[in-house]
């Protein structure tokens, strides 16, 4: 039949009648002319209904478009800092934990409701639970409100100044698929050997020569420890290197640092690394990058440059290098800056040397650093430049943009992540020990925990030599606290142990922490004496797993009742003053020797007591199953009566495990 005479039968436009069938479930296209006899016939008998289950189907569907737009005008508008805990993101919008975890683990972050989240991962999250999330305008000057300020800058430079400056190359990845083993191959220096385990420890930055082009590496640590300090090492980093070994494939860091490398919206290059391994399975490894990660290689058809490489080796690494000026060279308008212009830039890392006071790595991402120009960080002068050093420690007289820089002559040591610029600032006291309290005193947790009253706290003063580190630790301790114990940190500072940390923690009940510092003997003397314990570590690795230790030496460990069987008591043989010997038949389950056991008489406990011994066919057995007759030696107030039913059950010890 045709389109048009069917259409006139069921009085419909033809074109109408076309784009109806489709939503009817017949199989008509557009632009059919006929329609099969016993499908035109179908039709035509069903046509009142099927246009009473169209108009319903379009009445749903505009209800849910409603509905849809209603959510989106009341969607939740919840302000929350740069940086926020799990468990604070669930309290504030209101949205279970376990909803929230699983939101995470759907978009590849896999978390404890402790650890914390950026403000870039919430909005994310928060979208998908129907939330509006915007960043809080308190947190944002609390943190000096400079995260764009680089940006900013560059924006008001004028563009005829603006030069090429040598590519910034973040590495990341898995903790031991071998970062520092490629820089040390970059480089050819050995790194590794001065680094305590062979894992980087401290944020640094390094600078190379390839075709006559200079290229600034940033080393990140691999820990998962030092997530934050990866965070915003890939921020200021132009290009990254994901690093994955081809013997071990994609792991959760290798996803962590993906992440980060997303969320920071740079270009990438993968590394797949020891490739020398006969273990090694470069195309299963790119199979997990393509299935975990969603990265295609080149090779594959996909956009993503994959450099086979042996670090240890040296295989790979002129190809690689080349591969990551390539990839620069297509970013070339946004590696630009203002070489004449006053310095601004980011820090790096950061510490107090004994000799020199604070001491501060920065890398210059607009104008040059000189000898003599006075700095300042929130608008606060923090100090003028007294020398300047570049990575292999030679003096230098100024740093260009892209030059990793250590600064000496600072008034204090800031941040890791600090935005420090030349220029006039205030010479407020009150802001600077503001600015000194915020960069040595850190609370663990911004917000005080709804446990914090009923859970068990080990009190921690922790001293390192630099802030990174203490930074790192302080994300790393974050983990491991539970509802049932919690670390508490009373103070977080740099340098080495001095008597007025001895004092406080003499006053707070806390222990000292040390990382990659030391203790006079006289310190040591006086610790002793006020009973205070003080550990000092290298790796940081051995430092968490010591609290993890002293922690779970503090969960109580839970008793669990567990039901074995009844049996219902037939004879009473022998009643002594504190015990009895009873016969009986076991009605269900299975009853043990040693065990505890209630006395239930007309559904009411009598007494409770324990069997110490048990018998069936006059032999001494462990157990006796159901239906079968038995003898017991019952310990305890000699109550028991025939036809009482003893309810027989033991104790089981759980300690749960961080």
């Amino acid at each position: 039949m045709n389109v048009t005479e069917l259409a006139r039968k069921l009085k419909v436009n033809p074109q109408e009648l076309r784009e109806m069938l489709p939503r009817m479930g017949f199989h008509v296209g557009q632009k059919a002319i006929k329609v099969d006899p016993k499908t035109a016939q179908r039709i035509i008998s069903q046509w009142p209904s099927l246009i009473k289950e169209l108009k319903a189907k379009d009445e749903k569907l505009k209800k849910e478009e409603k509905e849809e737009e209603i959510k989106k005008e009341d969607k939740k508008i919840i302000p929350i800092p740069a940086f926020i805990i799990i468990r604070d993101f669930a309290e504030i919008s209101n949205i279970p934990i376990n909803k929230v975890l699983k939101e995470l683990m759907n978009n590849g972050v896999f978390a404890s409701m402790n650890e914390k989240i950026d403000f870039e991962t919430a909005a994310i999250i928060g979208d998908s639970l129907g939330l509006e999330v915007k960043l809080d305008e308190k947190s944002k000057e609390e943190t000096g409100g400079d995260e764009k300020k680089i940006d900013e800058v560059l924006k008001k430079e004028d563009k005829n100044k603006l030069a090429t400056r040598p590519p910034v190359i973040v590495v990341m990845g898995h903790v031991d698929h071998g970062k520092t083993k490629l820089l040390d191959a970059i480089r050819r220096t050995d790194v590794v050997a001065g680094e305590h385990g062979g894992i980087t420890q401290h944020i640094g930055a390094y600078q190379v020569t390839r075709k006559k082009r200079l290229i600034t590496f940033i080393d990140t640590p691999g820990h998962e420890a030092f997530t934050a300090m990866r965070s915003r090492g890939a921020r200021i980093a132009d290009v990254a290197i994901l690093i994955v070994a081809a013997d071990d494939g994609v792991k959760p860091q290798t996803v962590e640092a993906f992440n980060i490398i997303k969320a920071a919206g740079i270009p990438f290059v993968v590394a797949i690394n020891k490739i020398d391994k006969p273990e090694a399975d470069i195309n299963k490894t790119k199979q997990e990058l393509s299935t975990q990660l969603g990265i295609t290689p080149e090779d594959w058809g996909g956009k993503t440059i994959c450099v086979p490489i042996s670090a240890k080796a040296g295989t790979g690494i002129d190809e690689i290098l080349d591969m990551l000026l390539l990839v620069a060279d297509t970013e070339t308008k946004n590696i630009k800056a203002n070489p004449t212009s006053q310095a601004i830039g980011t820090i790096i890392e950061s510490h107090v040397d004994k000799n020199t006071g604070p001491v501060a790595t920065i890398l210059i991402q607009n104008g040059t650093l000189k000898i003599g120009d006075q700095l300042c960080t929130q608008g606060n002068i923090c100090g003028k430049v007294r020398a300047l050093k570049d990575y292999t420690g030679e003096n230098i007289k100024e740093a260009p943009p892209s030059t990793p820089a250590k600064i000496i002559g600072l008034k204090i040591a800031p941040t890791v992540g600090d935005i420090l610029e030349v220029g006039e600032g205030k010479r407020v006291k009150g802001k600077l020990e503001k600015l000194t309290k915020k960069s040595s005193i850190v609370k663990i947790n911004g917000k005080e925990d709804k446990n914090a009253e009923t859970a068990k706290k080990i009190n921690l003063i922790i001293k390192s030599d630099v802030l990174g580190s203490a930074e790192a630790i302080e994300e790393s301790l974050m983990k491991i606290n539970t509802e049932e114990v919690q670390v508490k940190i009373i103070n977080k500072g740099l340098g080495n142990i001095i008597e007025g940390d001895i004092d406080r923690a003499e006053g707070t009940s806390a222990e000292i922490i040390g990382f990659n510092i030391k203790m006079t003997p006289q310190i040591e003397t006086l610790a002793r004496e006020k009973n205070i314990q003080v550990h000092i570590f290298n790796v940081i690795y051995d430092l968490i797993e010591y609290v993890k230790g002293e922690m779970q030496k503090l969960i109580i460990a839970k008793i669990e009742k567990v039901n074995l069987g009844r049996l219902k008591v037939l004879a009473i043989f022998k009643t002594g003053n504190k015990d009895q010997i009873v016969g009986g038949k076991v009605l269900d389950g299975q009853i043990k020797n040693n065990v505890w056991v209630e006395i239930m008489r007309d559904k009411e406990l009598i007494e409770t007591g324990k069997i110490t011994r048990l018998q069936a066919g006059k032999q001494d057995v462990e157990l006796a199953e159901k239906n079968q007759e038995c003898g017991i030696e019952y310990q305890g107030n000699p109550i028991i009566q025939e036809g009482d039913i003893l309810k027989f059950f033991e104790e089981k010890k759980t300690i749960s495990k961080l």
